[in-house]
This record gives structure tokens, sequence and C-alpha cells, in this order.
């Protein structure tokens, strides 16, 4: 991942074609702003929960991941989840309840590693395909045409409006 200290350049990602490079640059910014955001927080931050129907802190970083996840196995793979890959992910990919009971406890190393192996495991299949692979189309949500190119913007467009939700949190943590 690159560090947001060597500049602010969409540009060009060595072992990547130029375009999936560009992409890449874009998503390892986002990851980088992400993981600053929640760098130095402690499990019991992590685990706040605003009110009943809130989602934490950790629960958001394992929707990232598993965002990650699900389009790494949809765009290169071209199939679903199977039953045992969707009960793993399910809480992190729905939310609320399910993932309010099952995902806390974890301090951020846990998150942070989960994030960094799933987006590494991206990165290794972008670098098996060329800048054609992004205009490669097949249906998504309600069967609509959509391309690899939108998909992985999605991912990273996600997480930015997911690490708005992270940052109201942190704001709303009761100082202990």
């Amino acid at each position: 991942m690159s560090d947001i200290n060597e500049g602010y350049l969409i540009t060009d990602v060595k072992g990547f074609t130029p375009q999936i490079g560009r992409l890449v640059s874009m998503m390892n910014y986002a990851r980088s702003v992400t993981i600053g955001s929640v760098r130095n927080l402690t499990p019991p931050q992590l685990d706040f929960l605003l009110d009943e129907n809130a989602n934490s802190i950790g629960a958001l970083l394992m929707h990232i991941a598993s965002t990650d996840f699900y389009f790494r196995i949809l765009s290169f793979e071209k199939r679903e989840l199977t039953a045992e890959e969707d009960e793993e992910w399910a809480p992190a990919s729905y939310l609320d309840e399910p993932a309010r009971k099952r995902i806390k406890g974890n301090n951020v190393e846990y998150y942070l590693d989960v994030l960094m192996n799933e987006r590494n495991k991206v990165l290794e299949r972008l670098k098996t395909v060329n800048d054609d692979w992004l205009y490669e189309e097949m249906p998504l949500w309600d069967n609509k045409p959509a391309n690899n190119y939108f998909m992985w913007f999605h991912v990273f467009e996600d997480e930015i409006n997911h690490r708005g939700q992270i940052n109201l949190l942190k704001k709303r943590i009761p100082n202990t």
C-alpha cells in the first residue's frame, strides 16, 4: 500500500496496468485514511454502539473487508458466495443485529489484519488482469449491467462512506 506521505498523485502503480494502477492508487489512499482514522482505538471504542440500532466501528471495519471479499469473488471468480462464505461474512456484510452480536471484543490490530489480508488478495488478483478487464460487464444489483471498473470504484466509495460513519462514531464515544 502506498504511503500518503509520498504525495497525493493518482498515477500508475508498479505491477499494474495503467488504469488498474490508477484505481489501485485511489483504493490505497482511501484505505490509508481509514487506517489513520482507527489506528489508536481501543477495544471498547471499537465496540461502542451509539444506540440499539447502530453499528460499531469494528463492525464497519469488517464490513469494509467484506466488501473487498465479496467483490473479489464476484469480479474475479464470476460467482456468488458459497453457503459457508456467506455464513462467515454475512454479519459484516449486512451489519445490524448479527454484527452487533458477533463482531466485538477485538483489538484494532485484528481489524487491520483482516483489512490488509483481504486487500492483499485483491491486489494480487488485480496484477493478473489488464485494463480491458475493467470494462468486462456482468449483471449486478437488480440484474442491471455493471462492469469491473464500477465494482471496484464502489468498493472504495463504500469504504469512504463508512469511514464517515466511523468518524462520526469516534466523536460520540463517551470520554473514559
